[in-house]
């Protein structure tokens, strides 16, 4: 193990795994979100990161963004590309809850059967993006990983990966600080609306009591609707921060993200919006320092035996607390 290679740059791996784990984070929070209220596991949200991903681009090839932009088309572009995956990705994700688990609430299906269905919108999401790029555009954009423009490493916004703050102990890129501080922002936004807004208030009543709500006059229908919106949202911003990151894309990009993100989501607490923060960052920073330790192949070894660790001492996860008794 290169105990040396960890702590010689030990801020440094830090701020590493902190950038990583919010794009977790903000990913898991589709999983909180959907379970806390509906007790579901929707597997099909990794498919619905991924459309965010092609979303962006997509939006760049159509309006022409390239490196080397001026400074406030790079910002504009931007923008668009962050409404545009927020939109595909809230739009994917509330097709599916209407398509698939709508019919399956309403004939009482039984908890395996809503697992069962979410699996198979997961293929069936992945398959069919696979196949109609195919169609459409050619083999490069079937099975293939796809470059994306790095619009925020051109030289008049960020500088070439440039950095914002080097001392002695750590050196903090602007491509850091930008997904750091994006993902935090939008995940204390969604808190404060979860717990201090009218909707938010019924969103955590029918986590907390779907029979009571229904009679004090919440409509379930509506809040089902609006976690899965709200959660496909938060998937389209960490699409647009994981496109920064990587400058990439692919039919079945959302796979492993996924899974990571619902492994953060019960490793913090799933269930609990601040759960899946921690859950997140924690992750990122455990994949990193494996991945000095080791190499880059222990990193999704580590995260999950982390998992398993802390849900031998702790099964509720970390924080523990339901979305139904979360309070501001």
């Amino acid at each position: 193990m290169a105990w040396d290679n960890l702590f010689s740059d030990l801020p440094g791996h830090t701020v590493d795994g902190l950038t990583r784990g919010a794009i977790y984070a903000l990913v898991a929070l589709g999983y909180t979100l959907v379970y806390g209220v509906m007790r579901l596991i929707n597997f099909a949200h990794s498919e619905v990161f991924m459309v965010g991903t092609w979303a962006v681009l997509g939006i760049y090839t159509v309006i022409g963004a390239a490196e080397g932009d001026a400074l406030w088309f790079v910002i504009v572009a931007t923008l668009v590309a962050l409404i545009g995956a927020m939109l595909a990705s809230a739009g994917t994700a509330l097709a599916v809850e209407r398509i698939a688990y709508r019919p399956l609430r309403k004939k009482n299906a039984p908890p395996l059967i809503f697992l069962i269905t979410a699996i198979g919108c997961s293929l069936v999401l992945l398959e069919i993006f696979g196949q109609v790029l195919h169609a459409f555009f050619g083999e490069p954009f079937g099975r293939k990983t796809i470059s994306i423009p790095s619009l925020v490493q051109t030289e008049q916004l960020i500088g070439p990966r440039g950095s914002l703050l080097t001392t002695d102990a750590v050196t903090i890129t602007n491509l850091q600080l930008i997904i750091f501080l994006g993902a935090v922002g939008m995940m204390l936004a969604l808190d404060m609306f979860v717990n201090r807004s009218r909707l938010g208030r019924g969103v955590r009543a029918v986590a907390q009591d779907p029979d009571t709500a229904a009679l004090m006059g919440v409509n379930q229908d509506r809040v089902f609707m609006l976690v899965f919106i709200l959660g496909g949202a938060m998937a389209g911003v960490a699409a647009l921060l994981y496109t920064m990151q990587f400058d990439i894309t692919k039919f079945n990009i959302g796979f492993l993200i996924g899974i990571k993100a619902f492994t953060a989501a019960v490793l913090g607490g799933i269930g609990n919006l601040r759960g899946a923060l921690l859950g997140g960052l924690l992750l990122g920073i455990v994949e990193v320092y494996s991945s000095t330790l080791f190499d880059s192949s222990w990193a999704d070894v580590t995260a999950f035996i982390l998992l398993i660790l802390v849900l031998m001492i702790r099964p509720t996860g970390i924080l523990g607390e339901s979305l139904g008794k979360a309070r501001a």
